[in-house]
């Protein structure tokens, strides 16, 4: 048989792969025995998903996230609300605040107390950061110094009740002197840290996130759903390359995940009516699993 040269995407994905495989082998049993008497794990969606609905009215966004089935939201702003304003919209509609993205200078010197008093007011547990200056990433040393920070804040957090995380973008995925930053990150930060995973993030720049959950269990407490594909930027979930029926028996077999959120970026829908979408057919996907 004729040998054939691969490109650096198949050759990413074999290879993620194998190591999926070996990472997954000792866990499988473990995973078995948790998933059958776990209680349903909560659905948010990220409110970058409809922002500009949420720019405009806040309020009767919520309410048709909440008639969508929705458990939580995680914010991406406050739109101008405080604490308070935000937690009696969520309590009237029932729904819990499963995040914030919040920047990482709100958590450092003088701001961390009044982010912690304004989280707490929220309901909120989760400080997610969502992105890093390149000065914070731009090296294996820099990811190193940046998960000394992450890991102080993370026990700083601790005793108020909350949690520390990063979430997942492109970068952090496309190999830094032959080592992906992700994992740099993983290894040097303490396990209370969350390393909030997103599907498409990962996926897109050449990531298996299979192989991510799987080689990082415990650490994605909080997870981004979010579907991918590269000829359909508004695809569902399950309507592009994710491979959920390989992903979500990790995620939900995991016992440390707390919230499953979905993300959508771009639309053909109303946001809102692509939020329900996303969500009956992740409910299709779990029941299929189940």
């Amino acid at each position: 048989m004729t040998a054939r040269r691969i490109g650096r995407r198949e050759f990413a994905a074999v290879a993620a792969s194998t190591v999926a495989a070996a990472v997954l082998a000792p866990l499988a049993g473990c995973l078995r025995a948790v998933a059958p008497g776990r209680q349903r794990i909560p659905v948010g969606i990220q409110l970058y998903s409809v922002r500009d609905d949420c720019a405009r009215d806040l309020g009767r966004t919520l309410a048709g996230l909440a008639k969508a089935g929705y458990d939580g939201v995680e914010y991406a702003g406050y739109h101008g609300r405080d604490a308070k304003a935000l937690r009696a919209l969520q309590d009237d509609l029932g729904l819990r605040c499963c995040g914030t993205h919040t920047g990482l200078d709100t958590l450092l010197g003088d701001e961390f107390p009044r982010t912690v008093e304004f989280n707490l007011a929220l309901g909120n547990r989760y400080l997610i950061v969502p992105w890093l200056d390149e000065e914070r990433r731009g090296s294996k040393a820099a990811w190193q110094k940046t998960a000394a920070v992450f890991t102080e804040l993370a026990a700083k957090a601790k005793p108020h009740g909350l949690r520390v995380g990063f979430h997942a973008h492109a970068n952090e995925f496309q190999v830094l002197n032959g080592e992906m930053p992700w994992d740099i990150f993983g290894a040097a930060t303490s396990p209370d840290v969350i390393l909030q995973l997103d599907t498409a993030n990962c996926l897109s720049s050449g990531g298996d996130p299979v192989a991510e959950l799987a080689r990082w269990p415990g650490r994605a407490v909080t997870v981004h759903l979010k579907e991918w594909s590269p000829k359909k930027g508004d695809a569902f979930i399950g309507e592009g390359d994710v491979p959920w029926a390989r992903l979500l028996p990790l995620v939900t077999g995991d016992p440390a995940t707390e919230w499953m959120i979905i993300e959508q970026e771009e639309w053909r829908l109303p946001p809102v009516e692509c939020a329900a979408r996303d969500l009956e057919n992740l409910r299709r996907l779990l029941s299929a699993k189940a």
